[in-house]
């Protein structure tokens, strides 16, 4: 069964895929049969630059205890980060 679930994020940063790095404008979250995973559905993330054609794209595909693993683990970085530095960041 297809979930559809899908959210949209406008993202700054970079990715790298085969041929190099290049900045990433978009996400894709969504909660669907993987392409390639060993699971009956997968928490699947693309990040992109739809500017760059489809060979600009980075994708994962995880079960959701690792999804789960890695939205935890990113928010308890995000949390220890000096307030010096992130301030740094935002004025970037």
């Amino acid at each position: 069964m297809c979930t559809y679930l899908t959210e949209k994020v406008s993202v700054v940063g970079s990715g790298k895929g085969a041929g190099g790095w290049f900045k990433v404008t978009d996400s894709s979250v969504y909660f669907d049969h993987p392409v390639h995973a060993p699971f009956g559905h997968s928490l699947n993330l693309d990040f992109l630059n739809p500017e760059l054609g489809p060979s600009h794209r980075l994708a994962l595909e995880l079960s959701t205890s690792t999804a789960r693993a890695l939205a935890q683990a990113i928010l308890d970085i995000l949390e220890t980060i000096p307030s010096e530095l992130l301030a740094q960041e935002e004025a970037n």
